[in-house]
């Protein structure tokens, strides 16, 4: 105990403290104005300048003069730039930023990367369009003409295989899904259901809307009628169909009792026997 009252009524003992306090607050001031400065270029900054559409040269000189470097991040293809011209930088133009800081560039390629053009012929619009773009093309218009197929690729501008530069515009020829023929309408009237399908396929006719109509008379699935009721029509038109059902056909109540009153239509064993 008394050894601890003698050191801390010591005047060496406060002397010591003071001057480790000192020193402490010296030093901080000396890494505060004098040290860190030249470390961190406290309180200085350069405006970095704007250096696309320029060339390659152009732009290392300019950053020279403002104490910043440079390092080419990308090249791409653009044919509004001259070759080995400045596309991007980054940081940008009018950005502070410190002495000796690097600026990245993204420059103008002088042989524009190229790709072999995809065939689209006798796919579907959709999936034409979806091709094109995965090669690294640009659909471009798309003109009609009349065939059989809606919306199917008739033609295509560039050539399938050919290497050409990616980017590059492919023009497409699309059915419009009638054809540029007259073709007779097949003699369907009394035909089943099924066998009248096939005849209106096979003449590069589309079986449309199938209407049932009840019949005492006719057996069930029978061609009644069809429009438009015409000789001929153009390859690729639709017709609708007046198919007969049963006459005495019921349908149940919930309590599986028979509306009278109410006709189904064929059962599906009548449609089984069509096919």
């Amino acid at each position: 105990m008394d050894t601890i009252k003698k050191i801390f009524t010591n005047k060496l003992f406060y002397s010591v403290i003071g001057g480790l306090v000192s020193a402490g607050i010296i030093l901080a001031v000396v890494l505060e104005f004098f040290i860190m400065p030249n470390f961190t270029n406290f309180n200085q900054g350069v405006t970095v300048p704007d250096i696309t559409k320029i060339s390659l040269q152009e732009a290392q000189e300019k950053l020279e003069r403002y104490g910043l470097r440079h390092e080419v991040l990308d090249r791409r293809a653009n044919s509004v730039y001259p070759a080995d011209y400045i596309i991007d930088q980054a940081p940008a133009a009018l950005q502070i930023v410190k002495p000796n800081r690097k600026v990245y560039l993204t420059v103008n390629t002088e042989v524009r990367p190229t790709a072999v053009v995809p065939d689209v012929v006798s796919l579907t619009l959709r999936n034409a369009e979806i091709q094109i773009e995965n090669y690294g093309f640009t659909v471009g218009t798309r003109s009609y003409e009349s065939s059989r197929f809606r919306n199917t690729i008739l033609r295509q501008s560039l050539a399938p295989g050919d290497t050409v530069a990616r980017g590059a515009t492919i023009n497409l020829v699309v059915s419009d899904g009638l054809g540029d023929r007259i073709v007779t309408v097949p003699d369907i009237v009394g035909d089943r259901l099924s066998e009248a399908q096939q005849k209106i396929r096979r003449a590069g006719l589309r079986v449309g809307e199938i209407r049932f109509e009840a019949s005492r008379d006719v057996v069930p699935n029978t061609v009644l009628s069809f429009t438009p009721d015409e000789e001929e029509l153009t390859e690729g038109e639709t017709l609708t169909l007046i198919v007969s059902e049963r006459f005495d056909a019921r349908e149940e109540s919930e309590g599986g009792a028979v509306d009278a009153d109410t006709t189904l239509p064929p059962s599906l064993n009548d449609l089984n026997t069509d096919n």
